[in-house]
């Protein structure tokens, strides 16, 4: 399967944008309401979004020196690689979300939380925008990154993309499902 570099680059963008708003509206909510836990054992809001963050002080730094010491030209189509498009695709949400288990480090669950993980994710989202802006100038099959939990593992930098960007995706419409709750 071959993507269209500029259509897959266009549609993390367009998703991104859709998070960073998504993060702007929850400003306007009550630190009770995101931090409202439907059970003991699941995520408040903000915890969703700590995750998300943790996360992000990985990729975010990692991808930006990929993409500052890539000296690769931009190619018109993107091939994702077998691990790439497995991780990605088991990252996208689906209508009944399938549990799965996280690091003990990314797992923030019974944190103490405030808005102030909101504005990270706000500035993160606004970060991986200029990333991926760069990105439309190297070639992203070429420029590879390490993951988060193992350094001797690479991907493809676009199927990185897709991974973090769809990671997110995840765990807003979770976070999505826990105030609809809460509002019950």
């Amino acid at each position: 399967m071959k993507i269209s570099t500029t259509a897959l680059l266009e549609e993390l963008k367009r998703r991104t944008e859709q998070h960073l708003q998504y993060a702007e509206t929850l400003l306007l909510k009550s630190e009770n309401e995101l931090n409202f836990r439907i059970s003991d054992d699941s995520w408040s809001v903000l915890e969703c979004l700590e995750h998300l963050n943790r996360y992000g002080d990985f990729y975010i730094p990692e991808i930006s020196r990929r993409i500052s010491s890539s000296a690769t030209s931009p190619k018109a189509d993107f091939k994702p690689g077998i691990l790439g498009n497995y991780f990605t695709k088991s990252m996208l949400p689906k209508e009944k979300l399938n549990k799965m288990k996280t690091l003990k480090a990314m797992n923030p669950i019974h944190s103490q939380l405030n808005k102030d993980v909101v504005n990270e994710f706000i500035k993160q989202q606004q970060q991986l925008l200029e990333l991926l802006e760069k990105a439309s100038h190297i070639n992203l099959e070429k420029t590879k990154t390490a993951i988060s939990i193992s350094k001797l593992i690479t991907l493809k930098l676009g199927d990185t993309f897709r991974f973090v960007i769809y990671h997110n995706a995840r765990h807003i419409a979770q976070a999505k499902k826990v105030l609809k709750n809460e509002a019950v």
